[in-house]
């Protein structure tokens, strides 16, 4: 048998196309994106949250709220919307790829609000968003997408319950970028198709997590990026190393501003104005260069249908579209992402470059692990460095850490959780809280 199956239809073919051509093929990015054109110049503008509202006078809906006790931040997104990011009281909600590949991930966003002592629940009651089988395999629907989506959320208002506060005291912070991109582009489903609000809500009756028999919407859809941009200068503040001398690269998420890009944050004093703000800004307030490179516009090569179909696709993307390019052109020390899916694509396949002959390599962290680092923190404790595949120790001698004396530390730390010496960020009372179907746990007599 000759023929295999990919998943992107008839075989692909070489374009033959010499060096020039192909950089002719590909100029367009360096003309048109980095003027948002592609964003920008469209039919049709609508702001979803105005039908929302509309929806929620007619009774249809109730609109989880972004209130002052959240202490909110105003930014503006693409087309100079505003958009509330708030800033306390927040419900994380978790990645399944950052919590089983890159656990230093939410651990090093969590250290980061212990340190500013801000108000948050992380709970074990949630779900995937499901987001990766809907768009990597096709298998999921809109129904479930949408049920999945307003069940975290409804957990997210009723959770502070089960510490004798008010509903809507927490407001849902999302931590991966394909959730945030699903949930913004189903919400905006939802509140367009009436048909679909009847369909989910039938389904949510059944879950006990309609709010006096309506659909809850979220008023913004937040991501912890955004959280970050909001306070980086609060954890600038924090800083405790020099960070003058890395020269880093931004890999801007797809998911998180390509769909439902009007959402996205932009900010003149940043870039120009004229690509998204968030990592831009948290690395500038920590003093890093922040070196622009020709594909920064290009996907990290994951492409959810394409790492499951097309894998050598996505890994030869990821090192010579991405990789390499910072590394020959920008002469990075990090790869600096805000998104499960890129982080893992850039940091997990370098070594394919080593195995085709063509090594690179570069340190690829997320914008909160750097942080955390910038602030502090135990490289291997909390930033938990050794989880990635590409190397950090050139990293963090050029910020001026010991990774060496760290790693015995971390060594030594690991003896003392098998005798038991367990530490903690986060209560582990507090994991499981409220909802449908909970039994709280009788006090020990």
């Amino acid at each position: 048998m000759t023929e295999r199956f990919t998943g992107h239809g008839a075989e692909w073919r070489d374009s033959n196309l010499t060096p020039v051509e192909a950089k002719i093929a590909t100029s367009w990015v360096e003309m048109k994106v980095d003027k948002r054109s592609m964003l920008t110049q469209k039919d049709r503008v609508e702001d979803i949250r105005d039908a929302m509202w509309d929806l929620e006078r007619d009774g249809e809906i109730v609109v989880h709220r972004v209130a002052d006790e959240h202490q909110p931040m105003m930014v503006k997104t693409l087309y100079g919307w505003d958009k509330k990011i708030p800033t306390t009281r927040l419900w994380h909600h978790k990645s399944c790829g950052q919590c089983g590949n890159i656990p230093g991930y939410p651990a090093s966003l969590l250290w980061l609000m212990n340190k500013m002592d801000v108000e948050y629940l992380d709970e074990t009651d949630q779900t995937s968003c499901t987001a990766w089988n809907y768009h990597g395999s096709g298998i999921g629907n809109l129904e479930s997408l949408a049920a999945v989506f307003l069940r975290n959320f409804h957990q997210a208002y009723v959770a502070a319950k089960a510490q004798g506060l008010p509903e809507a005291y927490y407001y849902p912070l999302v931590h991966c970028g394909t959730s945030f991109g699903n949930y913004k582009e189903v919400r905006g489903y939802l509140i367009r198709s009436a048909k679909l609000r009847e369909s989910v809500k039938k389904i949510l009756g059944r879950l006990g997590r309609l709010v006096d028999g309506k659909l809850l919407i979220p008023e913004e859809v937040v991501h912890y990026s955004e959280w970050l941009h909001v306070m980086r200068d609060r954890i600038a503040q924090m800083r405790t190393i020099d960070c003058s001398g890395i020269r880093a690269t931004i890999h801007p998420a797809c998911h998180v501003y390509k769909m439902v890009p009007e959402d996205a944050i932009y900010d003149d004093t940043i870039n120009g104005g004229n690509r998204l703000a968030v990592s831009t800004g948290l690395m500038q307030s920590l003093g890093a260069q922040v070196i622009d490179y020709s594909t920064w516009y290009d996907c990290c090569g994951f492409g959810f249908r394409h790492i499951i179909s097309e894998r050598e696709f996505t890994r030869s993307f990821a090192i010579d579209r991405k990789i390499r390019v910072a590394v020959e052109e920008a002469h990075a020390d990090v790869m600096i992402g805000h998104d499960t899916g890129c982080i893992t694509t850039l940091d997990k396949n370098q070594w394919i470059g080593k195995a085709a002959g063509k090594a690179v390599e570069l340190a690829v962290l997320a914008d909160c692990q750097f942080a955390a680092l910038a602030c502090g923190a135990h490289p291997y404790k909390i930033v938990q460095s050794h989880w990635h595949a590409s190397p950090t120790e050139t990293l963090m001698e050029k910020l001026g850490i010991d990774w060496e004396a760290k790693k015995a530390e971390f060594v030594a730390y690991l003896e003392e959780i098998k005798a038991g010496k367990q530490e903690n960020l986060y209560d582990p009372r507090r994991m499981i809280t409220s909802g449908p179907g909970y039994i709280p746990i009788k006090a020990a007599q």
